[in-house]
């Protein structure tokens, strides 16, 4: 991957000891292969992972052509990209508080839809509310005190922001759950990628939000979503 993407010897060597010195792959190489689709990543920007296929997989299966998609907690916008390419006339709205998320993401989604600067919810236009089919997020659900022990690629590469998920990992799927009613269409979808030990963490914030919760999972990649519907 480093020799295709170097023009040079000069500018091989140079990626190479990027990448030896620890900085992830797709960082050096500006992108990554995500659900068929290839994805722009840059330093500072968290890198998606295969897990993460399942919630696309998960939201596909549950939309309408047409629907109306948010993907918050964006990153590169990788997951917001994938589903509205494969839902016929999405919308899709994507938002980000990390500045470089946000200008990643824009690159990404292009014209697909519009990339917002904010926390969760907060920048939606107010006409969105009650008018969302499919809210899906990829937020932070590592707990602090084990960031520490993750990999030094995630640890020392991508920020922060996109790793520290509260002391149990759950600080941000309990806000997404409680106010995803004011923004779901009745009968729409809140998918959020969670894991294998936080998946009943991540259902009973969902419950307490009002929706009917369940759990999907894929043993092959990994991947762990919590899935919850707004009655109606």
């Amino acid at each position: 991957m480093l020799r295709e993407t170097a023009a040079s010897q000069r500018e091989l060597d140079a990626l190479l000891a990027r990448r030896v010195a620890g900085e992830p792959l797709e960082h050096v190489v500006g992108w990554v292969e995500f659900a068929g689709a290839r994805v722009a990543v840059v330093p500072g920007v968290f890198v998606p992972r295969r897990r993460t296929e399942l919630l696309v997989d998960a939201a596909v299966r549950r939309a309408c052509d047409g629907a109306v998609v948010v993907d918050l907690c964006c990153g590169s916008g990788a997951v917001g990209v994938v589903v509205a390419d494969r839902v016929d006339g999405a919308t899709l709205w994507a938002v980000d508080v990390d500045e470089a998320a946000v200008a990643c993401a824009r690159r990404n989604v292009g014209r697909r839809g519009t990339v917002l600067l904010g926390d969760l919810y907060a920048p939606l236009p107010a006409a969105l509310r009650g008018r969302v089919d499919l809210v899906v997020v990829n937020a932070p659900y590592v707990p602090t005190d084990e960031i520490a022990r993750m990999p030094a690629e995630a640890r020392d590469h991508e920020p922060r922001v996109a790793l520290d998920g509260g002391p149990d990992g759950l600080t941000l799927h309990r806000r997404v759950a409680s106010e995803a009613p004011r923004w779901l269409a009745p009968g729409g979808h809140l998918l959020i990628e969670t894991s294998e030990r936080q998946a009943a963490g991540t259902v009973e914030a969902m419950e307490a939000a009002g929706l009917h919760a369940e759990v999907e999972r894929d043993d092959d990649i990994g991947g762990v979503v919590a899935a919850g519907t707004l009655p109606g």
